[in-house]
């Protein structure tokens, strides 16, 4: 009984020795990935925890760009929807854009509508701004310029400057809002502070 114990015992230490080293190798592969240095964290990922979802998005981001790895859109969605699926914000943005762009999948805006809705109801402002987007050009939702000013603004008062240009776009057109000039260079201003070409261009435009 004494033998099986010990046994029992060993077996456990081993199992948690491991375990702590996965979840330091999981640590060590995310902290190389924020630092773009794809090949390292590739390297420690194969030691880590793969369902964990910044693992998993990162692997995404380097199949996508075949950044460390030979480009593959379909191990990029792969990656995208684990990490989505688990309510990553930012992976659920970049599955939207790869159905899309049907990169990995077949082309379907109704799917980008879900992941980007998704993202973006949680604060994500790039995700925020691309819904905008999709309500403008009626893509994958029925056509609503109200809807698009209202995501467009969520993007904009997070500083995401294509956001701030568009939102200067719909007020200087009178589309999903009243017409209103300062409105618009208001918000032409905040994204050219930003260096945003076409804002900058758009306040020339309109004389200021």
């Amino acid at each position: 009984m004494k033998k099986i114990l010990l046994i029992f015992s060993v077996v456990s230490f081993g199992v948690m020795v491991a375990s702590a080293q996965r979840a330091e190798n999981t640590q060590r592969a995310i902290k190389a990935f924020e630092k773009e240095k794809w090949e390292e964290g590739f390297r420690l990922s194969k030691d880590a925890d793969l369902n964990d979802k910044s693992i998993q998005f990162y692997l995404g981001v380097m199949y996508d760009n075949g950044w460390g790895v030979t480009k593959d859109d379909s191990e990029a969605v792969k990656w995208y929807r684990k990490a989505a699926e688990q309510g990553y914000a930012r992976a659920q943005c970049n599955l939207g854009l790869m159905y899309a762009n049907g990169k990995g999948v077949t082309q379907d805006d109704a799917e980008a509508v879900k992941w980007y809705r998704k993202a973006a109801e949680q604060g994500h402002a790039t995700a925020q701004f691309y819904l905008g987007v999709m309500y403008v050009n009626g893509e994958g939702v029925t056509q609503d310029d109200s809807e698009a000013v209202k995501w467009f603004r969520k993007a904009a008062e997070q500083g995401l400057a294509v956001a701030q240009y568009n939102l200067g776009f719909m007020y200087a057109n009178g589309r999903g809002v009243a017409k209103d000039e300062y409105e618009a260079v208001k918000w032409y201003r905040k994204a050219a502070a930003q260096g945003y070409e076409y804002a900058k261009k758009a306040l020339k435009h309109l004389g200021y």
